[in-house]
């Protein structure tokens, strides 16, 4: 399983590109750290989760897959009315490496308009699944205004071994000011229950952040520039060219 979460390709770019994969990336406002979720929405995993950052007054960033919220459009609605901040992963979670520009701008746009017609916000963000970001996606989120936004540190929380502090430990070495924080709300790629070791990291890493003063929120307070406001004409259905 963990060879399937692989290293956000912008730590593989050359050097003549740090500067766009420092900003792909997620770094942010040196005073935030940007929490953010993956794969979700899950009946099984979102709730807890949501319960938990209630109780520690933190709001996040939920990348969801169309798949996913299609099967519990309720649960996305919630993330919204409990003051979170919801975000594009794709419809499926699965590898894309060969650019196939009319695939990905059909698939992201459905995923875009099912998140906007299903919790009632347009989403801003874009994070492609395992941190691929071809040519393909990279120009099809463009069209629909979603700024791209990957990860600088993660817990390492999809591993069948993954416990709360186990979590808190592959994240704490960069987890500092401007991070993006990459964590899972559901195990529908991961090992089953993993979402637990998540849920049971959130107050260690609740702490840290205030300890070490910190921040914790979404990407929306990240301080990372947004796209541009979206207009009606980059949503119409994608035509063959």
């Amino acid at each position: 399983m963990e060879l399937l979460h692989l290293a956000p390709a912008a730590v593989r770019l050359p050097p003549v590109r740090r500067h766009l994969a420092r900003r792909t990336a997620g770094y942010g406002d040196p005073g935030h750290v940007a929490l953010t979720f993956d794969d979700g929405p899950d009946p099984r995993g979102t709730p807890p989760i949501l319960d938990a950052l209630d109780a520690l007054g933190v709001r996040a960033t939920f990348f969801l897959l169309g798949s996913m919220l299609e099967r519990a459009p309720d649960l996305g609605r919630e993330l919204v009315a409990r003051g979170h901040e919801v975000a594009v992963h794709g419809w499926h979670h699965r590898r894309q490496y060969r650019p196939a520009p009319t695939r990905d701008l059909r698939e992201l746009h459905r995923t875009t308009e099912a998140v906007t017609a299903l919790t009632g916000t347009r989403p801003l963000w874009y994070r492609p699944p395992y941190g691929v970001l071809t040519a393909g996606l990279a120009l099809a989120a463009h069209r629909l205004r979603l700024r791209p936004v990957l990860w600088t540190t993660w817990g390492r929380d999809w591993l069948p071994t993954a416990t709360g502090p186990s979590v808190y430990a592959a994240a704490r070495p960069t987890l500092t000011g401007g991070a993006t924080l990459l964590l899972h709300d559901s195990d529908c790629t991961s090992a089953p229950d993993s979402w637990r070791a998540t849920l049971a990291a959130l107050p260690l890493i609740a702490t840290h952040c205030h300890t070490h003063n910190l921040t914790l929120g979404p990407l929306r307070d990240h301080g990372i520039p947004q796209a541009p406001p979206h207009g009606t004409e980059h949503l119409r259905k994608p035509t063959h060219p």
